[in-house]
């Protein structure tokens, strides 16, 4: 069997920023998406939007230059760029559900074929819910791009024919970025962006249990 190299969830967040184009208003979701703040280029305008109530968000906190009035969604420091400005959580939302941004990068429990999101509850009985912005952040962005290891710690793929978790929202997802390959998420099923080093579409295919058509 071949062998590959899968990505780091530093290499995926590089992979993602690449993507993102030039003008977007972007929306990066608790946990893996908010290394992707670390690695835009410095040549494009991105302005990163948090649903805490943040407009124009920087890379990470240095070590030592934590200020903890000025963090992201998920609690953690952050920078703010020239610009930038914070605000109430209520108009941060109406930023969300209003149509205003242009992507959202989230994590997710499973995804479907077709784009079909589940990322706030495993269903499992005395699972906490963890819903958040989600649903707002999967319908109100004109994007939604999941990022996220390809297998749960189980061996099992996050990527499935259809959803077996309670769903933040339908149809939704375009792209789920993982440590193995990029794939687009269409109405037709998944589709081929590109692959780990030493990857190929059939080992992929293997892996997931799913076909994948080649890129359009």
């Amino acid at each position: 069997m071949a062998t590959y190299q899968a990505r780091t969830k530093q290499e995926i967040a590089q992979r993602i920023a690449l993507d993102i184009p030039d003008g977007s208003y972007v929306n990066l979701g608790i946990g893996m998406p908010t290394l992707v703040s670390n690695y835009l280029p410095s040549d494009r305008e991105i302005i990163l939007q948090s649903e805490n109530g943040i407009l124009g968000m920087g890379e990470a906190a240095a070590k030592g230059e934590e200020d903890y009035d000025l963090i992201n969604a998920g609690k953690q420091p952050v920078t703010l760029l020239d610009g930038g400005a914070y605000f109430h959580h209520a108009d941060s939302f109406g930023m969300m559900r209003g149509g205003h941004l242009d992507i959202c990068v989230l994590g997710a429990f499973q995804v479907s074929a077709t784009g079909d999101l589940a990322n706030w509850s495993t269903g499992e009985p005395g699972a906490i819910p963890a819903v958040g912005g989600a649903m707002d952040l999967a319908i109100g962005a004109r994007q939604t791009w999941v990022m996220s290891t390809l297998l749960t710690r189980d061996g099992v793929s996050k990527l499935v024919e259809k959803c077996s978790y309670p769903l933040t929202g339908i149809g939704c997802v375009t792209r789920f970025y993982s440590d193995l390959g990029t794939l687009a998420c269409t109405p037709n099923g998944l589709q081929l962006i590109d692959l780990a080093d030493g990857l190929d579409k059939a080992g992929l295919e293997r892996i997931i249990g799913l076909p994948i058509a080649d890129p359009a």
